[in-house]
């Protein structure tokens, strides 16, 4: 596969340098895409699939843009919204446990910890499902096999979660460019996928 990669930027005439600053641009403009994607709060899950399908498309030298990503987030929502309310259920159980963290509970700290180390980990395997999604697959066994994945590979596993936390700094420091960087975790599950399937 990288020897095609290979022929096909010399057929194209581009050097190593212009092809990984476009894959970068691609990243930051399929970032928007997900968020915009994103906007209605459940379909999360389908934005990422789509946008880890888009990104798959570019590192593969094949066609496509808007019209690809938009196909692939219809065909991704028709049951990616059921994951987006499950996921934010999660969120909410580790709200109502650091709450009560705070509030005194015995033996909280620790029942805090494990809510946070949970969802972290529900986050991870999302972004691996979401990655690994093709038209017709079902989101419960790509879950279910995302979620070995995540245990079985700790270090790609550990890579999306620095992707994550480059996403809150963003955020954090400004929230335009936590919208951009949404693409460059996108593209972290893509790779850390394709590192997993090459083992």
């Amino acid at each position: 596969m990288t020897d095609a990669r290979a022929k096909a930027r010399t057929k194209r005439g581009e050097s190593r340098f212009a092809e990984g600053f476009a894959l970068f641009a691609e990243c930051l403009l399929t970032g928007v895409w997900i968020a915009v994607a994103s906007l209605p709060l459940v379909t999360y899950p389908a934005a990422f699939a789509a946008g880890a399908r888009h990104l798959g498309r570019r590192l593969a030298h094949e066609r496509g843009g808007w019209r690809e990503f938009t196909a692939d987030f219809r065909a991704a929502v028709r049951r990616g919204w059921l994951v987006g309310i499950a996921g934010w259920a999660a969120l909410a159980a580790v709200w109502v446990d650091v709450q009560a963290v705070r509030n005194g509970l015995p033996g909280g700290p620790l029942v805090g910890a494990v809510g946070v180390l949970a969802l972290i980990g529900a986050a991870v395997a999302g972004l691996r499902a979401a990655a690994a999604w093709r038209p017709g697959a079902s989101w419960r066994s790509l879950l279910a096999q995302a979620g070995r994945r995540t245990v079985l590979d700790p270090a790609g596993s550990f890579l999306i979660v620095g992707g994550l936390a480059v996403v809150v700094c963003s955020a954090w420091f400004s929230a335009p460019l936590a919208v951009a960087v949404l693409g460059a975790v996108a593209a972290a599950a893509v790779a850390v996928e394709e590192r997993y399937r090459r083992r």
